[in-house]
Formats: structure tokens, C-alpha cells, sequence
């Protein structure tokens, strides 16, 4: 492992925090020495510090083919041709804005950065859901010309009031899915539904570069130790191997690198294809879709494809704000009391160069909150829909950093898988399932706890 120079090692916040002591010693290099000490507007946006200048340009290659927008086909900017036939977005950027989370906002108010997930069958943990036989895998509500979308969604939202043990009230935002003017005949009645929001992208080639054996030493499935809380690594499909793996991305640990969360996303959001994914996600009822002219077999080259893959690996993580102020220093120990490091899980090392392939991520000590395991959420957040070994109840492990910058990116903080809690205490009381105990803790908590735990959140 690098020495550390500047900073001690994250690990003595859990070692300060386990203590109940006050969080003196935190460390704000939440992304080891790959951390950017930056804040803003701009603050998912930048390159993990120590790259080479090799590196850097690779990152800004794939950054400008993350960012820029794609074009029906044909078209003489043939780098960036082969849109569609059906999508839900023109560019990454256009669900990661700035890097940033997704909106969810109804259609017809900008660009979508929540998309719902179909199927019709249960899991059998190893092909995956099932998709329907009309619309695929996902509602795409966006098409070229000369081609119908499938869909529209339409989203409303309910209030669910609630009150904190002081008398304080809160209401919870509890959302309902739509999907309007089908247009490829009826969904059907066994039609399952997942939202799922676009997450900031910052941070996760550290978290790839987790060894497998890790994350399965803290998984604790049939929860042997009697503490409520039974981690399960979920396993997927990769299309580049054609294998199942272990799966670290997405919001049910449906995915297994990043490289395949790219093609996915090029794929299914964008319409794009590559090597791995060489077709176009049309159904045999789609024609106009299957006829449709395309950019290039395939669409996205190995080289734009590794230049993307690149980029996303290596946004770095910003610095801890405020670490030192006593407020935050309380809520380090709080959220250990509450029981939010159990599957938050503070800190984690990456491999060394010959497993992770990129210097600056290698042999790194850094601090994403999360166990990268599946957790069941209780009925409040369940979909209901199985994803490979996940059930319609369990969720990954969201990693938190960077949390605190969201309103900064975004504009708005939508939390969650689907976005429905409009701040960090709603998304705390959304918790059920394995994490009920914890979010009691916190709604049963005195004013300046649940302050000082905010506080902490904020400042990742």
C-alpha cells in the first residue's frame, strides 16, 4: 500500500467511531490519494488526481463522448452517429448531468434521468428478469424519426405524514408509475415495474477495484451473528465475458463492472451498440425499429469504448468538507450508534496494479459507505421485481460519497433508487426492512442528534 502523506487512513473514523468517540480523527480523502479537494457546480466532474498525462487523455477523449450528444444515422459526424431507433436519453450526460444524478421528472419537463426496468417472469439468477416480449428490458420513451417510443411515463406522488418521538412532523413522498400511450399494443397484467434513477458516476473504479474475496468476506447471509442484517451478493450476467460475476453496480448489484454498466447504458438508454452488445434493443414486433438505418457495425468502437470506460473509472471523489468541526465529529460517532455503518460500510481497499490495471487506483485505502451487498429494504422501497439473485425487496448498498454535493450538481437532491425522498432525512426514513432499527434510532433521536448525523452526511 502507498504511504499516505498527507492524511491518516480512514480507517481510524471507524476505529474512532466503534470507541464512541467524537470523530477526531476523520479523514476527508473519502477517495484516498485519487481525492479532488474541489466543491461547486462542478465538483463530480473532475479527473482522479494522480493520473499520467497519458491517462488524462484518454479521460478527456472519453469525456467528450460522454458528454456530447449522438445523432441519427446516417450523418456526417459518423464518430457519433446511430441514435436510437428508440432511447431514453441523446448523451450520458443527459441522465448524468455534470456527472450528477438523474431527475425524475414527468415526461414532457427535460431530459429523463429515471427509466423504468420491465419484465414479466421471476429471476432464475442466471439469465436475468425476463424481459416482455413487446417492449424489452426497459421503457423507452424516446425514438428517431419514423419510429414510435414505446411509452410515456407519468409519475404522481403521495404524502405520507409522519412524526419524529419530539412531536416534529414530516411527510414522505411515496411515487406512482404511469405508463401512457403504449405504442405496441396492451403491457399486460404480469408487467413488472423498477424505476431506476441515474446515481452520480464519481468513485466507482475505487469500488471495482474492491478484491471479490472482500466484499464476499462481509456478506453474512443467513445471518449468522443474530445482528438483523444479512448482506447477499447478488451475481450477474457480463457481456463481455459471457459470464456471471459478482456484481457491484447498480441499484440492485445487477451489474458487474463498469465497462458493462457502459455498454448497457450505450445500449439500452442511448441506442448505441458495441462489440459486446452488437444489437440494437428491438423486439421482433418493433419492424420500424429493426429497419431503421445504423451508424456502424458497431456503433461505438473498442477504442471510444475503452476511452468511455476510462473516463468513468477515473471521476474523482471529492474531499470531506468540515471534518473538523465538532457538529460533524458527533455524527461520525452517531452514525455508527444508529447502526448506519453496518451496512454503510465506512471503509474499503483496492488491489494492487496487476489486478486493478490503473496505478492511481491501486493499493488504495478510501471511504465509500458501502458493503456493495444486497439488503432487504422492507415493503416501503420494494419493487417487486426480482434481478438475477436480488429479490423485488432488496437493494445494493448506495455508496454516500459525495452526498453533501449533490444540491450543489443537481440543483435538487432526489435520493434513492427512484428519487422520491427530496432530502437526506427522507431518505433516512424511507429505511425499512434490515434498516428499520436504524431508522428508528433516528426518528426517535433528539433534535440536535438527528442534526449532528445530517451534518456528518452533508459534509461527504
Amino acid at each position: 500500500m502507498r504511504p499516505r502523506t498527507a492524511f491518516t487512513v480512514a480507517l481510524v473514523l471507524i476505529a474512532s467511531a466503534c470507541a464512541g468517540g467524537s470523530g477526531d480523527d476523520v479523514d476527508p480523502q473519502l477517495g484516498g490519494d485519487t481525492t479532488r479537494e474541489v466543491t461547486g457546480r462542478n465538483a463530480f466532474s473532475f479527473p482522479a488526481a494522480e493520473l499520467t498525462n497519458e491517462e488524462r487523455r484518454v479521460f478527456e477523449i472519453g469525456d467528450s463522448f460522454f458528454t456530447q450528444n449522438w445523432v441519427t444515422a446516417p450523418a456526417s459526424t459518423d464518430a457519433r452517429d446511430g441514435l436510437g431507433p428508440m432511447m431514453n436519453a441523446q448523451a450520458c450526460s443527459s441522465c448524468h448531468l455534470l456527472d450528477g444524478r438523474g431527475v425524475p421528472a414527468s415526461t414532457g419537463d427535460g431530459e429523463l434521468g429515471l427509466l423504468l426496468r420491465l419484465s414479466v417472469a421471476e429471476t432464475d439468477g442466471v439469465s436475468g428478469p425476463t424481459p416482455h416480449e413487446v417492449y424489452g428490458d426497459q421503457l423507452q420513451d424516446r425514438a428517431i424519426l419514423g419510429v414510435e417510443a414505446e411509452g410515456e411515463v407519468v409519475i404522481s406522488y403521495s404524502e405520507q405524514v409522519g412524526e419524529y418521538a419530539d412531536g416534529t412532523e414530516y411527510s414522505l413522498r411515496a411515487p406512482t408509475y404511469t405508463i401512457e400511450s403504449p405504442a405496441y399494443g396492451p403491457l399486460g397484467d404480469d408487467l413488472l415495474v423498477s424505476p431506476r434513477l441515474a446515481p452520480q458516476v464519481i468513485g466507482v473504479g475505487l469500488l471495482e477495484a474492491i478484491p471479490e474475496d472482500d466484499i464476499l468476506a462481509a456478506a453474512d447471509p443467513e445471518d449468522a451473528d443474530g445482528d438483523g442484517i444479512s448482506g447477499r451478493a447478488n451475481r450477474a450476467w457480463n457481456p463481455s465475458t459471457e459470464e456471471l460475476e459478482l456484481g457491484r453496480f447498480g441499484w440492485k448489484a445487477n451489474v458487474p463492472t463498469v465497462e458493462a454498466q457502459v455498454v448497457g447504458a450505450f445500449n439500452g438508454d442511448i441506442g448505441i451498440t458495441s462489440e459486446p452488445l452488437p444489437d440494437d434493443a428491438c423486439t421482433p414486433t418493433q419492424t420500424a425499429c429493426l429497419d431503421a438505418p445504423d451508424g456502424g457495425d458497431p456503433e461505438l468502437t473498442d477504442s471510444r469504448l475503452g476511452s468511455v470506460t476510462f473516463y468513468s473509472r477515473t471521476l474523482a471523489v471529492p474531499a470531506m468538507r468540515d471534518a473538523d468541526t465538532d457538529e460533524v465529529r458527533d455524527g461520525v460517532a452517531l452514525f455508527d450508534d444508529f447502526g448506519c455503518a453496518t451496512c454503510h460500510t465506512p471503509t474499503q481497499e483496492t488491489g494492487p496494479i496487476a489486478d486493478v490495471g490503473v496505478e492511481a487506483l491501486s493499493d488504495q485505502t478510501f471511504s465509500p459507505y458501502t458493503d456493495l451487498l444486497l439488503h432487504d429494504m422492507g415493503e416501503g422501497l420494494a419493487d417487486g421485481r426480482p434481478d438475477f439473485d436480488a429479490s423485488g425487496s432488496e437493494w445494493r448498498t448506495p455508496p454516500l460519497w459525495g452526498i453533501g454535493l449533490i444540491l450543489d450538481v443537481n440543483g435538487e437532491r432526489f435520493l434513492l433508487h427512484d428519487g422520491r425522498a427530496r432530502t437526506i432525512e427522507e431518505a433516512i426514513l424511507w429505511h425499512g426492512g434490515e434498516a428499520e432499527d436504524a431508522a428508528e434510532r433516528f426518528r426517535t433521536a433528539d433534535l440536535d442528534d438527528r442534526t449532528a448525523l445530517i451534518a456528518f452526511l452533508e459534509a461527504l
